[in-house]
């Protein structure tokens, strides 16, 4: 499967910019509003390279700065809710 951060961004004007921090590399990619945490992980391993049985955590940046664990599609859907909500540019995602 491709990542979606290698498609051309021309195609993504009413997708979520997600901006993905992992080990000091930053990286954009695209998602959909209406993606599964299923879909999510696997964007997060093919744009962090992550071996297929690594083990890792996903965490958004909320507009308080504060980060916020995604394990759970309600986790997920929460941090996509308030992305809409406040009108935010991007979707900001540590993975670790």
């Amino acid at each position: 499967m491709m990542p979606t951060q290698l498609v051309n961004q021309d195609n993504h004007a009413n997708d979520i910019r997600v901006k993905t921090v992992y080990s000091g590399d930053v990286m954009i990619t695209y998602i959909n509003h209406h993606i599964t945490l299923e879909e999510f992980t696997q964007e997060m391993v093919a744009i962090c390279r992550f071996a297929p049985d690594q083990v890792f955590t996903m965490k958004w940046v909320d507009e308080e700065g504060d980060p916020c664990t995604i394990s759970t599609q309600l986790e997920l859907d929460e941090a996509l809710r308030l992305y809409e909500l406040n009108r935010d540019s991007e979707l900001t995602v540590h993975g670790k």
